[in-house]
């Protein structure tokens, strides 16, 4: 017999970790049906009939996110055998929030205190005995990312699954609570299963609509029910939802208060709060963020000697795909004696153009290294709070800065990941401007030009990073003034957990996942689209007839280019280079990989491999550098790739929303990229004063008014001010 254990717990519990340790490498990574909220699964090890279900972080089961609604329905609808709940146990009281909801549903609960390493180098103890009799299921410690007690509590789940060991439902609620609660399960006990009969009025209590909606209640009952709920809200002087929060909180302070001991002072401060204080500053904290995305991006992507992906990427360009493969498949195809057109598809369009984008993998791969480190250690959950002060100043909303986050790595779950903001407004302002962030995909981007026309500058390289937040937070002030996105945005709330060491498994496991995603792309879509610019480009018309052509500037790919380059000319994409990096910025569509291999492509590269870089060398003498990073700054804030419209498409839900979204970042990289290009161009001396010079100066005038004008106020405001001003 098959046994399901379901894993839940709050964000940053740990909960990642003890499931990779539980299910190792055979876990199976998709999507729960009919939503993109990613789902985990995995046999426990050593076992083939026992699987863990990894569920979507959460706090609470109240239906405020997709995540909750995904895990709240799993476990009502599918019922697991049993559930391990893991909680922090340096924050145990906010973690057992969802214990005490978890243990109302009538299924077998197993807790398992993480971090107790933490718990114990704090001088705190922890009575798991008196906790479990006050919670009434089995409580065992953990330490997830030192693997200690992971077996022995796995094996508590499989037992108490077994012998189907449901824990007492606990005596959170007072008198006046219980009485409304044994009210309504009266009127519901003929619905629905008496195991489950307590979660569900307790969810009626609360008017959860959802549960409405599933139970089908009639009119005479509701007319019934609602007098019940009426009475103790007046009873108690707060809504129902307010009332039953307030009391698992005070059942859950009076635990804690009988079974956790904390060392000295309860305003002791610990290593975390300490280095907090620093961290978290309200002046430091954002110089600190820059100079550790300085340092990130100097030792994965820099031009000095300590830049290990820089070292890796060289020698990947001049070697890998400059000399050994290329010498080797041309040997090959040498030998073989084929004809000119499949030597040249081979080697220029297929080694040439996914070579150039292969060739950028330890960068990858060390910045996705260097960034995991620093989510696994709990700086980036300070980065979020930090955002999160920086953000509400814009009309943002902190659990913005979330999907950005995770757009560092991919922009497909970066966008996937707005669905937790529970706000429409919110959620469909953070949806058009996640892209702006630089993604995993536009790494080799910057780095192809911070190398070809800028020395391989750090600084370049850290500015596009800024860029992409400078454009989130200019984009959050002007949207925010439209009637589509105005009013205050949704509260912030994020555990930041205890800093530790990082665990290597999970390092290179995150490191790997985001750097395969990378690889396999290169190794498909690039492929084909490689194989499509290799033939546009290497055949055209020559004197009235179609053929291979030796000048790619008489190509179809060029003809192509050379009919919507006119387009970008105003931002500097002027000469031969012009329909190159059209056709590049186009391709970027398919994947932004691509820019880079139109590049190898067109340039030939591997070809011209064996002297070191010629690519970077052909780059540098067709943009002057102000083109250059006009172009750079076009291709990191345009549209993203068809994978991530795809995304955008399945969390708008609405065709019109989509095109807004994607037209939205072509306009906002157009302008600015024009800005920059004409503007600071002219500064320096790289461009004359034209007519494009004042639309420039224009759009930057109409810019700062969007900045700056009066937003537009919802009606509740509206009227609150207007009562202000009555009141005066």
């Amino acid at each position: 017999m098959e046994i399901k254990i379901a894993l839940a717990g709050n964000p940053n519990s740990g909960k990642t970790t003890l499931f990779n340790n539980l299910t190792g490498s055979r876990q199976r990574v998709g999507n729960w049906p009919g939503v993109t909220v990613e789902k985990k699964e995995g046999p426990l090890k050593g076992t083939n009939d026992v699987t863990i279900q990894d569920l979507p972080g959460i706090y609470s089961l109240s239906p405020y996110s997709l995540e909750e609604v995904v895990s709240r329905n799993y476990l009502v609808n599918e019922k697991p055998d049993a559930i391990l709940n893991i909680i922090d146990g340096t924050n145990i009281e906010r973690n057992l929030y969802l214990t005490t909801q978890l243990l109302e549903l009538g299924i077998p609960v197993v807790v398992a205190v993480n971090m107790i390493d933490l718990v114990e180098r704090n001088g705190d103890k922890i009575d798991l005995n008196r906790l479990s009799q006050e919670l009434g299921c089995p409580v065992m410690a953990v330490s997830a990312l030192k693997g200690k007690g992971t077996k022995e509590v796995a094996a508590k789940a499989i037992e108490v699954a077994k012998k189907h060991q449901v824990a007492p439902i606990p005596e959170i609620y007072d008198k006046t609570v219980m009485s409304a609660l044994s009210k309504i399960e009266s009127e519901l006990q003929m619905q629905i299963d008496d195991s489950m009969v307590r979660w569900y009025s307790v969810k009626v209590f609360e008017r959860d609509e959802r549960i409405d909606e599933f139970l089908k209640l009639t009119d005479e009952k509701k007319a019934k029910i609602e007098p019940i709920i009426k009475k103790v809200e007046e009873t108690l002087d707060d809504d129902a939802e307010s009332i039953i929060t307030s009391q698992r909180y005070d059942y859950i302070g009076t635990i804690v208060q009988h079974a956790v001991k904390k060392k000295g002072s309860k305003h002791e401060l610990s290593v975390s709060d300490k280095i907090d204080k620093i961290v978290t500053n309200r002046i430091l904290a954002l110089p600190i963020f820059i100079l550790v995305m300085y340092v990130v991006y100097t030792i994965a992507m820099g031009g000095t000697s300590i830049s290990i992906g820089t070292i890796g990427t060289d020698w990947a360009n001049d070697v890998l795909f400059g000399e050994i493969v290329p010498n080797f498949f041309g040997g090959i195809l040498t030998s073989l004696q084929v004809n000119d057109v499949l030597y040249g598809l081979i080697m220029d369009g297929i080694i040439g153009g996914v070579g150039a984008v292969l060739g950028f993998v330890p960068q990858i791969l060390v910045l996705f290294l260097l960034l995991s480190i620093m989510e696994d250690v709990g700086y980036m959950s300070r980065v979020a709070f930090i955002m999160d002060r920086i953000f509400r100043r814009f009309g943002l909303s902190g659990k913005s800065f979330i999907p950005m986050l995770v757009a560092t790595g991919c922009g497909v779950p970066g966008i996937m990941a707005s669905r937790t903001i529970e706000q429409d407004r919110d959620r469909k302002m953070t949806i058009m401007t996640t892209g702006f962030i630089p993604c995993g995909a536009k790494m080799p981007i910057i780095g192809l030009f911070a190398g070809a026309v800028f020395g391989g500058s750090s600084l370049v390289a850290t500015s596009a990073f800024v860029i992409g937040i400078a454009a989130v937070i200019i984009s959050g002030i002007i949207l925010k003034k439209f009637k589509a996105f105005a009013g205050e945005p949704a509260p912030f709330v994020m555990e930041l957990p205890a800093y530790h060491l990082p665990s290597a498994g999970n390092v290179l496991r995150a490191t790997w996942e985001r750097g395969w995603s990378f690889i396999k792309r290169a190794g498909t879509v690039i492929l084909l689209s490689s194989i499509i610019l290799w033939l546009l480009q290497g055949f055209g018309f020559t004197d009235g007839q179609f053929g291979m052509v030796e000048d790619n500037n008489t190509s179809l790919l060029a003809n192509i280019g050379n009919a919507i380059a006119w387009i970008f000319a105003p931002i500097g994409w002027v000469g031969d280079m012009a329909w190159k990096a059209t056709v590049a910025t186009f391709t970027g569509l398919i994947a932004k990989e691509e820019v880079v291999n139109t590049f190898g492509v067109l340039y030939n590269f591997s070809e011209v491999s064996e002297e070191g870089n010629e690519i970077w060398t052909l780059i540098a003498q067709d943009l002057t550098p102000i083109a250059a990073y006009s172009f750079m700054i076009f291709n990191l804030l345009c549209a993203p790739c068809f994978a991530a419209m795809g995304a955008i498409r399945r969390e708008m839900n609405n065709t019109k929303w989509t095109m807004a979204a994607i037209g939205y970042m072509c306009l906002f990289a157009y302008v600015s990229a024009l800005i920059v290009y004409q503007l600071v161009g002219l500064a320096i001396g790289e461009v004359a004063f034209n007519f494009w010079t004042i639309v420039a100066l224009a759009l930057l005038i109409g810019v700062i008014y969007l900045l700056f004008r009066p937003g537009y106020k919802l009606k509740s405001e509206a009227l609150d001010l207007k009562r202000m001003q009555t009141a005066k």
